[in-house]
């Protein structure tokens, strides 16, 4: 069942830290969250957001010791999805145009404009700056799974406290190209989310 209400999706939205460990997401389903959160903008659309799901015995038992004082949400969740940003994802800047040409979303003489300044600019940046695009992109595709995953009737839990330095090469990635942005826990809630309490508008807000 997915939930519609948006304003249910966005204000009730909580982080979970226990769920039930008899609750497995099917594929299909995990596949169709992801394919909705990948709807998030990103920089010149090169989508640099990449998906790790982690979810069988063994995949969680890898990923414990790298993930601090989160053990409980490894644990008892469906699946820990592990988002890495790819340094290098302008080399999918041709298909992700060319593919847009033929389905009638961009002419193709506006993709040949756009890749001509995109691409040599996206291959010239500095690490540090390549690191801070795919991060802010990264980190929109991931709050935009935690409401489709709201929307589907489970829970989530973001997690930035994790060993960096190892989970790429741990589960296989290149960990000069693949930047891990976050870990989110999702399941649906044994123990439920606390509210918490946010900010006045006025204090987080200028009019200019």
């Amino acid at each position: 069942m997915i939930n519609n209400n948006f304003e249910d999706v966005v204000m009730n939205r909580k982080s979970v830290k226990v769920f039930d460990e008899q609750v497995k997401i099917p594929q299909e389903e995990m596949d169709e969250m992801i394919r909705k959160a990948t709807k998030a903008p990103s920089s010149v659309n090169m989508q640099p957001w990449r998906f790790l799901v982690v979810e069988s015995d063994e995949g969680k038992d890898k990923l414990r010791p790298l993930i601090r004082f989160n053990t409980r949400q490894n644990d008892s969740s469906s699946a820990m999805v592990v988002i890495f940003g790819d340094m290098h994802n302008y080399e999918h800047g041709e298909e992700i145009y060319n593919s847009a040409v033929e389905q009638g979303m961009m002419p193709a003489d506006v993709k040949d404009e756009l890749l001509g300044k995109v691409l040599p600019y996206y291959k010239s940046l500095s690490k540090p700056e390549m690191n801070d695009i795919i991060k802010i992109d990264s980190s929109l595709a991931a709050m935009q799974f935690m409401l489709v995953a709201r929307a589907y009737g489970y829970d989530t839990n973001p997690i930035g406290g994790f060993e960096r330095d190892q989970i790429a090469e741990t589960f296989g990635y290149d960990s000069e190209r693949y930047e891990p942005v976050m870990i989110i826990a999702i399941g649906k809630e044994k123990n439920p989310g606390h509210d918490s309490y946010r900010l006045p508008d006025e204090k987080v807000t200028k009019y200019v």
